[in-house]
């Protein structure tokens, strides 16, 4: 049996890419484990924390989440064109245990932005970043104008069709 995880990479309580995503899990007909990452202790990276500290305990908690999965949902938001600083740290971490943490694992990464970009540049730098850690982005979605495609019953008709299908796409490709 598949195990998914998905998780937002924005650390801010109103995240409209959180919204997005938990919608998006709605429409999953397999188990998904969705991981909060606001509340993690994590300090920002540095070599001397790593050598003096080690791994944050939460950092090895998530490896192994991610360890234990088959796939992931990863909705990321855009500052200044790419990831959070919140989440950078956290992939920075990460690829401190091990540098191929994401190997064999599917990713299907969404975002979302205020503006017609949709987080674009978020999206192509998240997948760089992700294929350069062992894994594998096979689907993609980006919704633009968040406020004027998602309202209280979802997506806008065009962009609902959409994800509905890849999230069919990527369940049936596990």
């Amino acid at each position: 049996m598949s195990k998914i995880i998905a998780f937002t990479g924005s650390n801010s309580k109103t995240s409209i890419n959180d919204k997005l995503l938990k919608y998006a899990l709605s429409f999953l007909k397999k188990e998904v484990n969705y991981i909060d990452l606001k509340p993690l202790n994590i300090p920002i990276y540095s070599e001397l924390i790593e050598n003096t500290e080690g791994i944050p305990d939460d950092i090895k908690t998530l490896k192994s989440k991610i360890e234990d999965a088959n796939a992931l949902i990863v909705a990321v938001n855009e500052h200044n064109g790419t990831m959070s600083a919140f989440f950078k740290n956290i992939t920075d971490w990460l690829s401190r245990t091990d540098s191929e943490y994401l190997k064999g694992k599917s990713i299907l990464l969404l975002s979302s932005s205020p503006g017609e970009g949709g987080a674009q540049s978020s999206l192509e730098y998240t997948t760089n970043n992700f294929h350069k850690f062992g894994g594998q982005v096979v689907h993609q979605f980006s919704l633009p104008l968040f406020s004027e495609n998602f309202g209280e019953n979802g997506l806008a008709p065009k962009y609902k069709a959409h994800l509905e299908s890849l999230i069919k796409n990527f369940e049936n490709d596990l």
